[in-house]
């Protein structure tokens, strides 16, 4: 799909700094120190306009030399990389999204997070003018077999990590649909994990299902999930590419640099 030319990405008004971020882009599509000659060719610059910038960035510590004549990125990237993966947070990642999504299929939108054997809500993004609606209050909890986003994190899980979930919590059941039996728990799970999706069939609370995609970080591990809640005959699998559109969104923004869902390619 081509892009508009409001998706392209501004160039900076002063060349030199379009210049700097040229090399830094060489420089990080190789893990070995590229050579001076090399960095020429790749992005059009004269060697000495070239040496020039990347000698201004070495005294930042932003390039590093390992010997003359070669160069790759330096620590000072790492320190600052580290200081804005400290400052993310998911849920301010995800709120924009998630409103955008809510206002696509007015149906409201949780994000959650593992903690222990259960998940938690930390977020939602709903309109208390859109009718009837199912609403997860921030803070609430319950336990992951019983809901789209827990079983995604029980999905990510190893199987003897799952079967010792089901030993400590007994897979307590909430109604008559609760996957209260391993096997069938089991089940599921891979199903989960060949998709990328879970749900909850009226597994919590009868009268309510729901659907739920991962969140990843910038190291692929999954921190997050996202999922639509909605009254039982009123969820709608077109709701899905959507979805998972918006989970990609919010781990991109996270640093995932993994491949697209399916369903979006």
């Amino acid at each position: 799909m081509k892009k508009n030319d409001q998706d392209a990405p501004a160039k900076p008004s002063v060349q030199v700094l379009e210049r700097m971020f040229v090399l830094i882009d060489v420089l990080a599509s190789r893990e070995e120190a590229v050579s001076l000659k090399e960095i020429s060719e790749r992005t059009g610059l004269h060697p000495s306009t070239a040496h020039r910038i990347l000698n201004d960035l070495a005294a930042g510590r932003f390039v590093d030399r390992p010997e003359s004549g070669s160069y790759r990125l330096g620590m000072r990237l790492l320190e600052l990389g580290n200081l804005v993966k400290a400052r993310l947070s998911v849920r301010e990642a995800a709120l924009p999204a998630m409103r955008l999504l809510h206002k696509q299929i007015q149906q409201p939108v949780n994000l959650s997070v593992r903690q222990g054997d259960e998940i938690v809500y930390v977020e939602r993004a709903y309109s208390e003018r859109s009718g009837m609606q199912v609403v997860r209050a921030i803070g609430g909890h319950a336990p992951l077999h019983l809901t789209s986003n827990g079983k995604l994190f029980l999905a990510a899980d190893e199987p003897q990590r799952v079967r010792a979930y089901a030993m400590r919590t007994g897979l307590a059941g909430n109604t008559h649909n609760s996957l209260t039996q391993l096997p069938l728990l089991e089940r599921e799970l891979s199903k989960a994990r060949e998709t990328g999706v879970a749900y909850d069939n009226e597994e919590l609370e009868l009268g309510v299902r729901c659907m739920a995609a991962g969140i990843y970080d910038d190291q692929a591990k999954l921190v997050a999930a996202l999922s639509i809640s909605a009254p039982a005959d009123r969820l709608d699998e077109g709701w899905l590419p959507k979805l998972q559109g918006t989970a990609y969104e919010i781990s991109q923004a996270l640093g995932f640099r993994g491949p697209a869902p399916s369903s979006l390619r």
